[in-house]
């Protein structure tokens, strides 16, 4: 018997999901509680789990379809009733069957151009054009450079004209010909790519006599060959080799010269060499046989430092109007490049929910935001000295912002109008301060809420951020978390930022952000006396809904969090 398997209510205030995943398909078996697909809302992407066992025997809700709650998803059942479960075996059956006569046919084919390549070759060699050491050869295509010999051999050892070269027979000094090309200074790659007409006469040697001229007629004439019978294509590519060539044994001689101009040293010269800095194989040496002396190093050490002085001068005098012209500076470390650069990707659901709420929150609320500096010296001196026993008695780093929160909390208290929400043309105050943490995760921000905040103590409160934000970006979130809010804390100083300007959204009224907190000097009074002090200094901000928090409201607040932060009497609410 089949069951199906709907939407269930993520929340109180989802209404409908998203389809993103399915992580289980027709045929495949599954057990209670495995989970089946994943599904994102407008709060979170989570996974559902089979509330029965079975097998799936037909998806109703295809990927990227957003559904209503209580909608079917899935049919699951024994297999018996649609047989989903031997459908993918005889899917795959049918493509190996079909598979057997194409690889059969395969060989078939692939023999059929070899069997064509002396056809096709044939004219090639005529022409002439290049053609692969493999090609040349191979047996059959042996036969086609056989005959088309006499027009490729005058390519490579033509006589010279007036001279038969028919009916002579192979003489033995032909094997001495081919080093005369082997000698020429061109590299492996380079005899591997080279023309038909090169190796085409070595090939066509093996296989029978070769129609040449007697051996001693190259002996005789060697140089009037390349200007009376060469051809122009040889003329024209014989030159390309030795200049391809010709630098990397120049590269090779000039790597070996140093060391072998270098020589017998005296002691006493290398070590004047190396207390100036001078490199031995770089010199070439005035005495006797080329050897190192002393004064050569000497001079060598004089013209370094003349260089080094007119680099100095040239980079003193023209970086300046360099610099001021923009041009651009050399790159000191490897910048790495994301994947993403010059690419078009989709956004993804929760992508889409964040920017539909917050453009239509900018559009619905009068924002604006005001700032305070605070001096937290006093709270990072507890910090500093209750961290560690913190730590061993709750598991769990204590930072700023479990103090920034609890301040925010209390204040919320004695001012509920900056905790309060708007519902038409009313104000509705909440009866619990519920502070939604801002995290950043690497599918986008997301804000589980710390629910009755006023009520922790600092040990409770940075356990929830730490239990919550480790949820929150290991998408193990349950979407209650994330709703109910009535007041955001945004720690913007995580990633070095000073302050922000940060955005509500609704239905909340305000967010506090929190900047990076650095040690500055500020003048401060003491004994009467105004003087300079390092202290640990941060930036809060307060952006607000101008429809019902007025300024005086915003600082009011803002001076309550700065005046409890001041004091730092947190040891009562360490909570251990």
């Amino acid at each position: 018997m089949s069951e199906s398997v709907s939407l269930p209510a993520l929340g109180e205030s989802v209404t409908e999901g998203t389809v993103t995943r399915w992580l289980k398909q027709v045929g495949d078996r599954v057990e209670v509680d495995e989970p089946l697909l994943e599904v994102s809302t407008d709060k979170v992407d989570t996974e559902i789990p089979s509330p029965v066992a079975g097998v799936i025997e037909q998806i109703l809700v295809a990927e990227d379809e957003t559904v209503e709650v209580g909608t079917p998803l899935v049919t699951i059942g024994d297999g018996s009733s649609s047989g989903g479960g031997e459908a993918p075996s005889g899917e795959q059956a049918a493509p190996a069957e079909a598979s057997q006569p194409q690889q059969e046919a395969a060989p078939q084919q692939e023999a059929a151009p070899q069997q064509e390549a002396p056809q096709q070759e044939a004219p090639q060699q005529e022409a002439p054009q290049p053609v692969s050491a493999q090609e040349a050869a191979s047996p059959e295509q042996g036969q086609a450079a056989e005959q088309s010999a006499p027009e490729i051999v005058p390519s490579d050892a033509a006589p010279a004209p007036g001279e038969d070269a028919q009916g002579a027979p192979v003489a033995p000094a032909q094997v001495d010909q081919p080093p005369a090309v082997q000698g020429e200074p061109t590299s492996q790659p380079q005899e591997q790519s080279a023309p038909a007409w090169a190796p085409a006469p070595a090939a066509a040697a093996q296989q029978a006599p070769v129609q040449q001229a007697p051996a001693e007629q190259p002996q005789q004439a060697p140089a009037e060959q390349p200007q009376q019978a060469a051809p122009a294509q040889p003329e024209q590519q014989a030159p390309a080799q030795p200049e391809q060539s010709a630098p990397s044994q120049g590269e090779s001689a000039a790597a070996v010269a140093p060391n072998a101009n270098a020589g017998y040293v005296t002691p006493i010269v290398r070590k004047l060499a190396n207390e100036r800095g001078i490199d031995l194989g770089s010199l070439t040496g005035t005495g006797v046989g080329g050897r190192i002396r002393k004064q050569d190093v000497l001079a060598a050490a004089e013209e370094q430092q003349k260089q080094a002085a007119q680099s100095q001068a040239a980079q003193e005098q023209p970086a300046q109007p360099a610099q001021d012209a923009g041009a651009p500076a050399a790159p000191s470390r490897t910048v790495e490049v994301s994947p993403l650069r010059g690419t078009t990707a989709p956004m993804s659901r929760l992508r889409k929910v964040v920017a539909e709420r917050a453009v239509i929150s900018m559009q619905s609320t009068a924002q604006l935001t005001s700032v305070v500096e605070v001096d937290v010296t006093r709270v990072a001196a507890l910090r500093d000295r209750v961290k560690q026993q913190f730590l061993e008695k709750t598991g769990t780093k204590l930072s700023f912002l479990p103090f920034f929160t609890l301040a925010a909390a209390e204040a919320l208290r004695s001012y509920p109008i900056v905790n309060a929400t708007v519902e038409g043309d009313s104000i509705v105050y909440p009866a619990s301060e519920n502070i939604s943490i801002a995290v950043d995760t690497e599918r986008g921000l997301l804000t589980p809420v710390v629910k009755n905040a006023g009520d922790l103590d600092l040990a409770g409160i940075a356990k929830q951020i730490a239990d919550l934000a480790a949820r929150t970006r290991d998408n193990k979130l349950k979407p209650d978390e994330l709703s109910g809010g009535t007041f955001t804390v945004t720690n913007t100083g995580s990633r070095g930022a000073l302050f922000d300007t940060p955005v509500v959204f609704l239905p909340q009224s305000a967010i506090m952000g929190t900047g990076i907190v650095a040690k500055r000097p500020v003048v401060i009074s003491h004994e009467g006396a105004d003087v300079l002090a390092i202290r640990s200094m941060v930036y809060l901000t307060l952006s607000y809904d101008h429809r019902i928090i007025d300024g005086a409201d915003a600082a009011r607040f803002l001076g309550a969090v700065k005046l409890r932060l001041e004091e730092g009497d947190f040891e009562g609410d360490l909570g251990i």
